[in-house]
């Protein structure tokens, strides 16, 4: 009987001398893959392949960083929203081109199309501390431009990108009109123990009833389930239920910590799974991503209006 304990405590504590290693190791290359493997890091194509007008954007983010990006027009005076995308963990923006060439003709509007840290032909080495600075980079730049409406810009994420967009709107609340979250976790410590199950006994979310004895050791943990609720902005949740990368139940989450947040909405796809819910959703999933920004966008319009009345009346007494 002592010999069974003995090697069943061994056991569990080369479990854990294992995953430390490995969390300390390669977590990185884990979280982020800026190249697929078998492919470049540079862009297999450019948006000229799909004849959208474009332009190379340089930006330096806070701490130095040189940072690339796209921003592509829909029509030299488009009046419509401006849409700051944030990409999967894996592949670089060259990879989403498809997705946004239908993004601006559906929807009429720009998409800024940022190139994390260590991807495309950007500098430097990913973490959730640099990329949380370059998505703040991607929208100062986005408010000192005059060929754009400034007061419609959207953040639209997917997967990583949602928690990189969930970060930035949170804390531009007064920059930032409205959220699209897309097949986001709720945080990379609750997805180590979807991709190596023996991890969810020491790694997890605030929810995760294990010791979490390993939570220290992660360095981009991209708790979104933390800070969703502190978002003012409306969000439009977009689920693919058949998601094999991250589990549906993770955008329910995210969406029951909003609840009391009025102008959030949830759309599922039956068929979607974590790359292609915008595809099998078809026109369905272009008219919901429509209808929310029609109805989102114009009250805002309002409340601004409603306030320069307010001022304006305030000021003539």
């Amino acid at each position: 009987m002592v010999n069974y304990l003995n090697a069943l405590l061994y056991g569990v504590g080369g479990i854990v001398c294992t995953c430390m290693v490995l969390l300390v190791t390669f977590q990185e290359k884990l979280v982020y893959v800026p190249v697929i493997p078998g492919m470049t890091k540079g862009y297999p194509i450019t948006p000229a392949r799909l004849r959208l007008t474009y332009e190379d954007v340089w930006l330096t983010s806070a701490d130095g960083i040189r940072l690339h990006a796209w921003f592509i027009k829909h029509i030299p005076e488009c009046t419509g929203p401006t849409m700051l995308f944030f990409q999967e963990n894996a592949g670089n923006i060259a990879h989403r081109l498809e997705f946004i060439r239908i993004l601006v003709q559906k929807l009429k509007c720009n998409v800024f199309m940022l190139s994390y840290r260590g991807y495309g032909a950007s500098d430097g080495f990913p973490s959730q501390d640099g990329i949380s600075h370059d998505a703040q980079a991607a929208l100062e730049h986005l408010l000192q431009r005059t060929d754009i409406d400034t007061s419609k810009i959207v953040v639209f994420g997917r997967s990583l990108g949602g928690a990189v967009g969930a970060v930035l709107a949170k804390n531009n609340p007064e920059k930032i009109s409205a959220l699209m979250l897309e097949n986001t976790f709720t945080s990379v410590l609750d997805m180590a123990g979807v991709l190596l199950p023996p991890l969810k006994w020491f790694i997890g979310g605030s929810d995760s009833k294990g010791p979490r004895i390993l939570n220290r050791l992660v360095r981009s943990p991209w708790n979104t389930i933390d800070i969703i609720d502190q978002i003012k902005q409306p969000i439009l949740y977009i689920s693919g239920s058949r998601d094999e990368m991250v589990p549906p139940s993770h955008m329910h989450r995210l969406f029951e910590k909003t609840k009391h947040n009025p102008r959030c909405t949830f759309e599922e796809f039956a068929e979607g799974t974590h790359m292609d819910t915008w595809y099998v959703g078809g026109e369905r999933y272009w008219q919901a991503l429509q209808r929310f920004l029609e109805k989102e966008l114009s009250s805002s319009e309002e409340n601004k209006e409603l306030s320069r009345q307010s001022w304006e009346k305030d000021w003539e007494d």
